[in-house]
């Protein structure tokens, strides 16, 4: 069932949602050869904590971290630890904040210095999906319509879409329904109404659409090897248009802000 929220509801949400952003433009400025993903971890958490909120994803299903911090080919779900970032490595951040019982979700895929022509590429195209996906979760359209629109504009660069994850609905719970594929036809799905809040995350690779499982249980890779990112909006469904509830985009290159 779709839980369609309230404005008022959806107003709580965007207060989660500005923490997220504040989160994100935090760790931007972090980002850098020489820095653990653990470091990123605690920053986070820290901050989170000081604005009255609690990272989403700590315990969630026994996950052990604050964030989830993914290097290069691991597409989702890196749990923070030892890696230490290094010059042209790519990472895959991916954020979840909750105030007063609502959760606001997003991602970003960071360069960590100078990146290959590859990774560049792969972090515009994904990027630039999700804000073509985000702009059709509007009154009246289809599910299938958002979902066009990302893999449209993916494979339309010879870049591939993860098909095996899926982004979601959310609301006072991390994962509600309905589930959002990457790729489907327009005009199909469930119709989108007033009041809807979907987290819409476009996940590719660089080479193909298969990955397989880490070790830990949790981290999921490119099956291929190849480079993956990650780029994801708390998008609520309003009468005026797509309202983005987590905003990191307004900040990029604003870290030092």
């Amino acid at each position: 069932m779709i839980i369609r929220k309230s404005p008022e509801e959806i107003e709580k949400m965007a207060a989660a949602g500005d923490i997220h952003r504040r989160t994100m433009r935090l760790l931007e400025s972090k980002v850098r050869p020489g820095v653990t993903t653990l470091e990123l971890d605690r920053a986070a958490e820290k901050f989170m904590r000081s604005q009255g909120a609690v990272p989403s994803f700590k315990g969630y299903r026994g996950f052990p971290g604050s964030i989830c911090v993914s290097p290069n080919s691991m597409v989702v779900h890196g749990i923070p630890g030892g890696y230490t970032l290094e010059r042209g490595d790519i990472l895959s951040v991916d954020i979840g904040v909750t105030l007063d019982g609502w959760v606001a979700d997003g991602a970003r895929t960071f360069a960590v210095g100078p990146i290959s022509p590859v990774a560049r590429k792969l972090l515009d195209v994904t990027e630039r999906s999700l804000h073509a996906g985000a702009a059709q979760a509007k009154p009246g359209n289809r599910l299938g319509d958002i979902s066009h629109a990302i893999q449209t504009i993916v494979e339309a660069e010879g870049l591939s879409i993860v098909r095996s994850l899926v982004g979601h609905g959310i609301g006072r719970e991390m994962h509600e329904d309905p589930q959002i594929p990457n790729f489907g036809e327009p005009g199909r799905g469930p119709l989108l109404e007033e009041g809807m809040v979907l987290a819409i995350e476009p996940m590719t690779t660089a080479g193909r659409h298969p990955v397989r499982m880490g070790t830990d249980g949790w981290a999921i890779y490119s099956q291929d090897g190849s480079l993956a990112a990650h780029f994801e909006f708390t998008v609520a469904v309003t009468a005026e248009g797509p309202r983005i509830l987590t905003p990191w985009h307004l900040d990029v290159g604003r870290a030092a802000a």
